[in-house]
């Protein structure tokens, strides 16, 4: 900043030939007396990367969403071969027009879709279970010891005996409540996934994989989810059908995505109409709006080349590239169009833009790289890659919207329209608008104390909601889509009519030494912790070697139910452990099994519960015999992901804030500075928290980067706001009249993205899905709340915090302020 004093005061030169070339900084000439070079250069980069931007892929992956490096992931990835069935499952439920599953045409039915399912790409075919798979099993006590085969009769044909079988085979299996529906009406298929595609070797296409059960449903419903629109509408063939799995949640956000797409172009819409509003020039104003949508091809182009794809969470990064590049473009433009209208040639104007803001732009941009790039120390590539993918656009925008737009302006200038509107700004604080005069208020000790003051109050106050902020999913279902969603309606009729949840936490039995869960005391121990997890209300069923056991131990004994417990006689342990062995129980080792827990419901406080159960059996029976490890199933890996949310949610906001100061304190060289310019930002960072609560919006994947983000996009206000300030108030002039220039020069541009970028995003709000909308209101919040605190709270402070000129001082009869 040592050239500021000079840098906001330059002459007025109409003609180019009285211009100095060998003015400015090195970079500025460079890029000005280079200006075809640049040109040609950002021409030939728009061509390739856009060709190479046509390879992008929008997919998703099941482990990209898990916290790779929290040790209950590490625990499943290590034991995953013998843990099928816990990992990337789907199920698939099927319910008939009859009175219930016990029907020939129900019962063809399934067998078919059975098959069909059975032959999609990606399925674990090993695993599959439903009436129709051999693994699915009955078993029973008879006189003459056990019995038992498989639940669906040899030679099935349909036949009323062989129906009678199978309903006979039904109930001895006991899987009525889990396969088949309490109200024998329905029936399931659990469908688990591959991480790739045997055939390929390639990752499995989730959404291909959506699309495949989507035209499964329609064929056997005789039309689509969407036009059957709810559950309890009937369909032309009598039969309905549910499917629920994470490959379903991606097949529907990618539906939505379309939607998104439409969002996207409404938001583009918004700015361009308000921006030209704003300089009443068409060809300037498309300028800017075309130079930010070449960095968003950029970013797409460099983003295939470098092998990465957009997933349903990083593809609204696009348009926050899009939101911040309009800012900067609008400063960029503002600034032609303020020296244009002063009788300044256009290459001079963009060259006086460019040396003013250039610092302040750069800054900003590395403020907003900051915080994108601290989500990388989140351990879920989900957020890495949205980390990367968003760093990526704001290194794009130092080019295209810092160097590009004074370039391309130098050449296009403004309309003789836009520079008479842009000259009819007021001279006089008698001239300017009453919210001008509102806003210059702030800069009086009284109105700026009574500013301070409530921001005060509504951080107390925020700071006090904010303490109930909770970490995860405080919905039923799939969160990220709306509660009318064909998928949650989908889950909805699962949780009804069945008693086994879909949400289960897998805790890893583990035995160090072989045949070393037939240990008394181990099964024991494994009998304590069920009953310890019984107790909670959340959870619906426990399910694991040690529960086999004992019903062994019954059956054994005729099925007495007193005698349902753990016998102390090995011989009869090792028996009951070899049989279950041999069904899936635990790995043919005997030093592997899962305990299931089937949880009601997947939300923050249910699983926070069962983490803390298992840590605090931990620490009261330590044990060299078996380690009881977390954890597998879907909400094994959703508490994984709460545990390292919760945990990177402080250290992100510190390492931005930290990396915010820093940069700040490197434009500014002013601690006073400084601080008016993060104050607002805190503010703002503990009212979105707030406001979170209030909307009942908890902290995940899906919302954890916005937080950051919006410490990155209201640094960009602040600086554009304080750098003016700052350089006229070092050369001199009063605070007031000081905030009166910067509010003709960067502060009417502040409001009006703060404005254009908040009614883009605020139509996010009717989006299908429902995370965006979460983000929209969010961001729309952020959006206008940093623009107030740019335009309010920053001037406030600087009455009690910048040095006042002895001028003014001496005006206004007043003692020294404090000093910075």
């Amino acid at each position: 900043m040592s050239h500021a004093n000079s840098s906001f005061d330059l002459p007025v030169i109409s003609s180019v030939e009285e211009f100095d070339r060998s003015t400015g900084s090195l970079l500025e000439r460079l890029v000005f007396n280079n200006r075809v070079l640049v040109m040609a250069f950002c021409t030939l980069a728009t061509f390739f990367l856009a060709y190479h931007a046509k390879d992008i892929t929008l997919q998703a992956g099941f482990e990209k969403m898990l916290p790779k490096n929290h040790p209950y992931v590490i625990n499943y990835q290590e034991n995953k071969k013998f843990l099928k069935g816990l990992g990337n499952n789907l199920t698939l439920s099927i319910k008939g027009s009859g009175e219930s599953i016990f029907e020939k045409d129900y019962l063809q039915t399934l067998e078919s879709l059975n098959d069909q399912v059975f032959f999609i790409p990606g399925v674990d075919r090993t695993a599959m279970k439903s009436l129709f798979t051999p693994n699915t099993r009955w078993r029973v006590v008879t006189e003459e010891g056990f019995a038992g085969g498989p639940v669906m009769p040899g030679y099935f044909d349909g036949s009323p005996q062989k129906i009678e079988e199978l309903t006979r085979n039904v109930r001895n299996a006991g899987i009525v409540g889990s396969l088949v529906a309490n109200d024998l009406e329905s029936s399931s298929i659990v469908i688990p996934l591959r991480a790739r595609d045997p055939e390929t070797g390639e990752r499995l296409d989730y959404y291909s994989i959506s699309r495949q059960l989507e035209d499964i449903r329609t064929e056997y419903q005789g039309i689509s989810a969407d036009e059957q629109g709810t559950i309890d509408n009937p369909t032309p063939t009598g039969y309905t059908v549910y499917i629920t799995g994470f490959a379903k949640i991606v097949g529907e956000l990618i539906d939505g995505l379309f939607a998104v797409m439409g969002f996207f172009a409404i938001a583009v819409v918004i700015a361009t109409l308000l921006l030209f509003l704003y300089t009443r020039c068409l060809r300037s104003t498309l300028t800017v709006i075309a130079c930010t949508l070449i960095a968003i091809c950029w970013q797409i182009g460099i983003l295939a080349m470098l092998g990465y794809e957009l997933d349903p969470y990083s593809i609204l990064v696009p348009f926050l590239v899009f939101a911040i590049g309009v800012s900067h473009g609008a400063q960029k433009l503002n600034g032609v169009l303020q020296d244009v209208a002063r009788g300044t040639h256009k290459y001079v104007a963009a060259r006086y833009t460019f040396r003013r803001l250039f610092l302040a732009g750069v800054t900003a941009l590395l403020s907003d790289g900051v915080g994108f790039a601290v989500l990388m120390i989140i351990q879920i590539q989900v957020i890495q890659d949205l980390a990367i993918t968003a760093s990526i656009g704001v290194v794009v925008l130092i080019f295209t919207n810092l160097i590009l737009i004074p370039v391309l302006l130098s050449y296009t200038g403004v309309s003789r329209r836009a520079a008479e509107h842009a000259s009819h700004i007021p001279h006089t604080e008698a001239e300017a608008s009453a919210l001008w005069r509102g806003l210059l208020k702030f800069t009086e000790r009284g109105p700026a104390a009574a500013a301070i003051a409530g921001g005060v109050a509504l951080a107390v106050l925020g700071i006090v909601v904010m303490q109930d902020l909770q970490i995860g999913d405080l919905d039923p279902g799939a969160p990220e889509l709306r509660a009318e969603s064909r998928y949650n309606q989908d889950i909805a009729f699962t949780n009804e009519n069945y008693s086994i949840s879909s949400d289960i936490f897998a805790v890893i039995v583990k035995h160090p030494e072989v045949d070393g869960c037939v240990d008394y005391e181990a099964l024991s121990m494994a009998n304590e912790l069920e009953w310890r997890l019984y107790h909670l209300p959340e959870v619906e069923g426990v399910d694991g070697l040690n529960v086999g056991i004992r019903r062994m131990m019954a059956g054994l004994n005729e099925g007495y139910p007193k005698l349902n417990t753990m016998f102390r006689n090995q011989d009869t342990i090792n028996f009951a452990a070899s049989e279950l062995i041999n069904i899936g129980y635990a790995n043919a080792a005997c030093t592997l099994w899962p305990l299931k827990v089937y949880l009601s419901d997947h939300k923050a406080g249910t699983l926070t519960k069962v983490v803390e159960t298992l840590e605090q059996f931990n620490r009261d029976f330590p044990s060299d015999k078996v380690q009881f490890l977390g954890a597998a199933g879907s909400a094994g890996f959703e508490a994984a992901t709460n545990i390292v949310v919760k945990k990177a949610n402080r250290e992100m906001m510190f390492y931005v804030y930290a990396a915010v100061l820093a940069l700040c304190l490197l434009t500014f060289r002013s601690v006073a500075g400084v601080i008016c310019a993060v104050l607002p930002l805190m503010l703002t960072s503990i009212l979105c928290e707030a406001l979170m609560v209030w909307l009942d919006i908890g902290v995940k994947v899906a919302t954890l980067p916005v937080i950051a983000l919006g410490v990155g996009v209201g640094v960009d206000y602040a600086l554009y706001v304080l750098t003016v300030i700052l350089n006229k108030t070092r050369a001199g002039m009063p605070l007031r009249q000081a905030y009166f220039e910067t509010l003709n020069f960067t502060g009417r541009v502040v409001a009006l993205i703060g404005v254009t970028l908040a009614a883009g995003v605020i139509t996010w709000a009717w989006s299908p899905i429902k995370f965006q909308a979460d983000m929209g209101i969010l961001l729309t919040f952020m959006f206008l709340w940093n623009m107030v605190g740019a335009l309010v709270l920053m001037p406030a402070l600087a009455v009690f915090l910048l040095k006042v000129p002895a001028a003014e001082r001496e005006a206004a009869g007043q003692a020294d302020p404090v000093q910075a």
